[in-house]
């Protein structure tokens, strides 16, 4: 995978767009990371992985957010990450999870993630996916490579494998589980154990259930169950054959006693039907008697039934008659009280009335003057508008002299304030039309006092500037002294340069010569090497150059203040800034006096406009005022008119509704006093008409008056009740008849008396022996039953509990081994430790390759399965250890005891071995640009050339090698950089080279 471009907005430490050209800086395969602490180097290489995976490394990536906070709130974080993968140009566009401040009102609006995936297809940008899910499958599908492996293997932190490189064996196993993905083997491990534990709860549970069954059986047979699980078996089938032994004798006893117990049973049985038989016969005589003393009721009740039903013929006209007579006393009722109510009344005399024909002429009377007053309802509605309407026209005409007498006065005020205005708006124009020679004064004040300022501020500048001019000045001339004084010096030191390259037998550069009697010496200064005439006449050279940068920036500034002094025109500050105080003073009065002219152009106009509509209004008024007192004038004489013909028509009532009111309750009232007195007038004749019909039906009936119908008469509940006595009566007779005739109660009166009380007691004792007798022969039979079931019942669960205890048997046998404290297990090495193993073994042989070089051959990696000092004292705790060999002095050594520069360049060809076995176990995706972090400030000059080198040759094959670091040193050994700068508003990207 190669890195092309990346652009980030918003993110992180940078505020902007900031854009950082990867090809640019690969070109020469090695390229430097560098700024301050804090400038965001690191942000950098986070982008690369937000873009990748939509995540940042280590617990950076629990932050709230990757916006950077030195942006407005409303720019929007963007993350953009073009590079090419097995052939494939990919273009990834991220926008992190973002607070946005909303559009209406205060508070922020949560923006979700948002990335889109393109691919460059025939030269142009074809959409791969705009989902995250989806991105981060295509992602590790293309990569091969999770987030935490990318990071291991393309960004190499060292500061991680400074750790892995002294870590304990199971924190390296952590790590490496991480990388390689070898999860699924410690996930077996605690597959087994988890498993054994299952089996053991399970073989601990058959176990009780056997020992449940047994003491069961125990329980059962009285006996107690051996402690051996072998006697089990034997010892429940002795007691279920002994058991079963004892029910089966017991079987003809109980067989014995339950025929006694019968024979009993029938003799009590016997006796009890013999005197039953006994009994029944003299309840029957009793009864007998008894009857034949109510046969007397018997003739009377049969008497009452015969002459009630005669006078079923006879009460239905009494109830008729007692109706009539009720309702004609309510009639009387009625018509007294209503005849009452119209008593005394114009044409209207109760006293004595029969007919009903005087109350109903009265009754048309009053409906003819209903109908006359019907006709006036309309004349009385139209004099109650004509009161409304003069109402109204009063409350008007009021209202309108009200308003003609505010319109009249504002007529004579309106005049004066229109020449008022007239007169402001002149003055104000006068002052207006220094508006435009007002702000061309106070733009060029301002632009003097601008001059002034910057005048000021160039003064400090070119001081600074020439005090730097003199610093660097001086340090040129040092270092060109310098460098002119290695050079001579190694000049005049050639002959002992070239000796100090003499070997005895090998010939001289110069002469020829094989032998060297007299080679030259070098002085007490020392010889100076190439190398340092070189870097003191490169140091000289920059120098330089910044001599003459300084110098330039000087004659600029100078030429700069001399502008700006001129653009003064002679002014000081004080001057100036009194000069822009009155000009903005005069410009701020004028554009007051323009204000004033359009507010009283607008006065003016809205003054004389209401002065015409006052006017007008007042001719208006004056119009509307002599209508409406012409049409009150007419109103009142048409109300005065109806006032009048309602007076009387109403009489001495109160209004025409009250007269209409109350001769319509007169009329109501006379035609129910008619009604009532017609009522009455039938009620009577209907008695009497009742009264004969009685007469005559108690004559057909043979009654002699109505107290002796009324006497015989039962109601229909009591008939059948006397009927029902009285069959039960008979049927009572003729049972008690029938019994004492019946041949089998005679023949029982001639048999003795059987003894009751001596049959019950011997069947009570045989019934309890033979009781006992069965209950114990069952206890024996349910005993044997039982102890067979519960025999059986143990031999399953054992044989049940076998495969049980076999399994339980291979997992803890592979439990232990995996987790490695098996004895099986010689190294004590964990099942996911040793897989881990292999991949370890691989690692530290391509670290020893690198190692090699960077240590001059001193350092190499082993591999151990040896438990290091801080693993623990747990059986398992070893298995990925890692000893130094140090060749000087042949012995093996902690990685712990290392320098912090040994320290720094194992952990890199750690890290670099473990990014080759990885990038292989990924599949093999070619990792074509690398980042190296922090450290090389640990490393002497010497070790950091090896390492360089080391790094140069990971180049080969076209691949760049980025490192991140502030060490001053490699910004000259490393001539292609990105420079990262911060400053208060946000951190930016310069490329160098």
């Amino acid at each position: 995978m190669r890195l092309h471009t990346l652009t980030v907005t918003a993110f992180g430490p940078f505020a902007g767009t900031e854009r950082v050209d990867f090809d640019r800086l690969g070109r020469g395969g090695l390229f430097l990371i560098h700024g301050p602490t804090g400038a965001g180097k690191t942000s950098v290489l986070d982008a690369v992985c937000f873009a990748l995976y939509g995540g940042v490394p280590g617990a950076r990536n629990k932050d709230r957010s990757p916006k950077s906070d030195h942006s407005p709130p409303d720019l929007e974080p963007e993350v953009t990450l073009e590079f090419t993968v097995r052939g494939r140009r990919i273009r990834i566009i991220r926008k992190p999870r973002w607070e946005r401040p909303k559009k209406r009102g205060v508070g922020t609006v949560s923006q979700n993630q948002k990335v889109v995936v393109s691919e460059l297809v025939g030269g142009s940008w074809q959409g791969v996916t705009t989902r995250p899910d989806e991105a981060g499958q295509f992602v590790g599908d293309l990569l091969g490579l999770t987030l935490t492996q990318f990071c291991q293997i393309v960004m190499l932190p060292q500061g991680d494998f400074a750790q892995f490189l002294r870590a304990r064996s199971d924190d390296r196993r952590k790590s490496l589980e991480r990388i390689f993905n070898t999860r699924i083997f410690r996930d077996v491990e605690e597959w087994l154990g988890g498993h054994t534990r299952r089996l053991e709860r399970e073989v601990r549970s058959a176990e009780e259930r056997v020992r449940e069954v047994a003491g069961r059986i125990a329980e059962v047979c009285g006996s107690t169950a051996p402690n051996d699980p072998e006697e089990l078996t034997a010892w429940a089938a002795e007691l279920a054959v002994v058991t079963a032994a004892t029910a089966r004798d017991a079987e003809a006893i109980t067989e014995a006693a339950s025929l006694e117990r019968g024979r009993a049973r029938e003799a009590l049985s016997a006796a009890r039907a013999l005197r039953d038989r006994r009994d029944r016969l003299a309840a029957a005589r009793e009864r007998v008697a008894l009857l034949e003393e109510h046969r007397p009721w018997r003739a009377e009740a049969e008497e009452r039934l015969i002459a009630a039903e005669r006078t079923d013929a006879v009460t239905p006209f009494l109830r008729a008659r007692d109706q009539r007579r009720t309702e004609l006393e309510k009639a009387e009722m009625t018509a007294v009280d209503r005849l009452s109510l119209v008593g005394g009344w114009s044409g209207v005399d109760t006293t004595g009335m029969v007919d009903a024909e005087p109350l109903r002429a009265a009754e048309r009377i009053r409906h003819d003057e209903l109908a006359r007053l019907e006709l006036l309802r309309e004349d009385a509605e139209r004099r109650r508008s004509l009161r409304r309407e003069l109402t109204g026209l009063d409350r008007e005409l009021t209202e309108l002299r009200a308003e003609a007498a505010r319109t009249r006065e504002r007529g004579l005020v309106l005049p004066a304030r229109v020449e008022t205005i007239t007169g402001e708006l002149e003055r104000a124009r006068e002052r207006a039309v220094l508006l435009d020679s007002a702000r061309l004064a106070l733009e060029a004040a301002e632009r003097r006092g601008s001059a002034v300022a910057e005048v000021e501020r160039l003064d400090g500048e070119v001081a600074r500037a020439e005090e730097h001019r003199r610093a660097v000045v001086d340090s040129a001339q040092e270092a060109r002294d310098r460098a002119q004084d290695l050079r001579e010096r190694r000049i005049g030191h050639m002959a002992a340069e070239l000796a100090a390259g003499l070997t005895e037998g090998s010939p001289c550069a110069v002469c020829g010569a094989t032998a060297h009697p007299s080679p030259a010496l070098p002085s007490e200064e020392g010889l100076v090497s190439a190398e340092e005439e070189r870097r003191a006449q490169a140091d000289a050279e920059s120098a330089a150059a910044r001599r003459t940068e300084a110098e330039n920036d000087l004659v600029s500034l100078r030429e700069r203040r001399s502008a700006a002094l001129e653009r003064t025109e002679g002014r000081d500050a004080d001057t100036a800034a009194e000069e822009v105080d009155a000009a903005g003073r005069a410009l701020v009065d004028a554009r007051e006096a323009v204000a004033e002219v359009r507010r009283h152009e607008e006065e003016l106009s809205q003054a004389r406009a209401e002065l015409e509509r006052v006017r007008s209004r007042e001719g208006e008024l004056d119009r509307r005022e002599s209508e409406l007192v012409a049409r009150r004038e007419s109103a009142t004489a048409e109300h005065e008119r109806l006032t009048a013909l309602l007076d009387r028509a109403r009489g001495r009532d109160a209004g025409l509704d009250e007269r209409v009111s109350r001769v319509t309750g007169e009329a109501e009232l006379l035609r129910e006093a008619a009604e009532a007195v017609d009522r009455r007038a039938r009620a009577a004749e209907e008695l009497r008409s009742a009264e004969a019909e009685v007469t005559e039906a108690m004559a057909e009936a043979s009654f002699a008056d109505e107290a002796e119908v009324r006497s015989a008469v039962l109601e229909e509940t009591e008939r059948r009740r006397l009927r029902s006595r009285v069959r039960d009566f008979d049927d009572q007779w003729a049972a008690a008849r029938a019994r004492l005739s019946d041949p089998e109660l005679m023949a029982a009166e001639a048999e003795e008396a059987p003894d009751l009380v001596a049959l019950e007691t011997a069947a009570v004792a045989a019934e309890r022996a033979a009781d006992r007798t069965v209950a114990w022969r069952g206890g024996l039979v349910d005993r044997a039953r039982r102890a067979a079931e519960l025999r059986t019942d143990l031999a399953d669960r054992l044989s049940g509990s076998e495969p049980v205890l076999r399994r339980y048997a291979v997992a803890q046998g592979l439990s232990t081994l995996a987790a490695g404290t098996s004895p099986d297990n010689t190294d004590s090495v964990r099942l996911s430790a040793y897989v881990l193993a292999a991949r370890l073994e691989q690692v530290v042989a391509a670290a020893n390759d690198r190692l090699a070089t960077m240590s001059d051959g001193r350092y190499e990696l082993r591999y151990t399965v040896d438990k290091a000092a801080g693993d623990g004292r747990a059986r398992s705790a070893g298995g990925l250890g890692m000893r130094v060999v140090d060749s000087w002095t042949g012995a093996e050594r902690d990685p712990a005891t290392l320098s912090g520069g040994e320290t720094f360049f194992s952990s890199l060809a750690l890290a670099l071995g473990l990014g080759d076995v990885a990038t292989a176990e990924a599949g093999g995706t070619e990792i074509d640009t690398l980042f190296v972090d922090e450290g090389f400030g640990t490393l002497d000059e010497d070790t950091l050339e090896e390492v360089l080198d080391v790094l140069d040759r990971l180049r080969d094959g076209g691949r760049a090698v980025g490192v991140v670091s502030h060490v001053a040193d490699l910004r000259q050994r490393v001539t292609t950089r990105l420079t990262v700068r911060k400053s208060s508003s946000g951190s930016r990207v310069e490329h160098h080279g």
